[in-house]
């Protein structure tokens, strides 16, 4: 990636921007902070260079903001969800910022989280916690195979939390192995586990799964990589939502995964944000069914 940086901020200037590049630090939300900082100084454009954590990032230092720079995305992570789900190449980082000299753009929903924000996935329950225990050197080398390895050693252990999930049209109340809030179709490299998703009607697509029984997990996995027939199966509640409220039974403990890392604790509210910030997208190779607004 760093030796691409001056072609990259070559394209750019091509582009009718006047770049400069910013390498992130150690420091906690080093690349949030640095996204508000040339926000609030009226910059036009962000281009974040990593996986889903640093767009994670950027995102945060701009969505509370009024005015927000559109984003480019150049992958450089491990999965990548976000960029498949935007068809970003995630193999050749010149070919990733010469999408931008195409120009086509996508307002994308963002979810709210309490005080934080996630722009892909928000979840809770044990399924969810797979992505704290998979160390940061398996992801690098293994990338997606290192959350599968990871999720078959704890399907074994899987029990359920008593959750109480608020949506839109209804309430559930029981036990639960997960929940899910997808904004777009490409979750922890799987592209079919919220397969009508839209990426700006500002509805989160919901999954709850019912289950914690090892082999009927199993099954609904085989649906999942099947055409997405899981959302169908009684095992599983599937609905588009504006809004969620997320409890556990009282003493019970439940993470929130945002984006892949922990992002608090349940009892937490979820709103949709619809189409919060303006993205640069490769517009042509999306289906059409993801979008609901004419891009740009």
């Amino acid at each position: 990636m760093l030796r691409n940086v001056g072609e990259i901020l070559n394209i750019l200037e091509r582009a009718g921007y006047e770049a400069s590049a910013f390498q992130t630090t150690a420091k906690p939300f080093s690349a949030a902070d640095e996204a508000t900082r040339v926000a609030k100084d009226g910059f036009d454009l962000i281009v974040a260079a990593g996986g889903d954590g640093t767009i994670n990032e950027v995102v945060n230092g701009i969505a509370p903001l009024k005015h927000r720079p559109k984003m480019g995305i150049i992958p450089a992570g491990t999965t990548n969800d976000y960029a498949r789900a935007l068809k970003i190449p995630r193999d050749d980082a010149v070919e990733a910022a010469k999408l931008i000299l195409k120009g086509q753009t996508v307002k994308m929903d963002i979810g709210q989280a309490n005080d934080k924000y996630f722009m892909n996935i928000a979840g809770g329950g044990f399924l969810t916690e797979l992505t704290y225990d998979v160390p940061s050197e398996f992801k690098s080398v293994l990338g997606y195979l290192a959350y599968v390895v990871k999720g078959a050693e704890m399907l074994p252990r899987i029990k359920p939390v008593k959750m109480h999930i608020e949506y839109d049209d209804g309430v559930f109340d029981g036990k639960a192995s997960m929940f899910l809030l997808g904004l777009t179709n490409s979750i922890g490299g799987f592209e079919q586990i919220a397969p009508d998703a839209s990426l700006d009607d500002g509805n989160f697509a919901l999954i709850v799964v019912k289950t914690s029984n090892v082999a009927e997990i199993i099954r609904l996995m085989t649906m999942v990589l099947n055409g997405g027939r899981h959302i169908n199966d009684s095992n599983i509640i599937y609905a588009k939502t504006r809004k969620v409220i997320a409890k556990t039974a009282s003493g019970e403990k439940m993470k929130i995964n945002l984006d892949g890392e922990y992002g608090g604790d349940a009892p937490m509210t979820f709103v949709n944000l619809r189409q919060h910030i303006e993205m640069f997208a490769n517009v042509d190779e999306i289906p059409d069914r993801a979008l609901s607004a004419d891009p740009t």
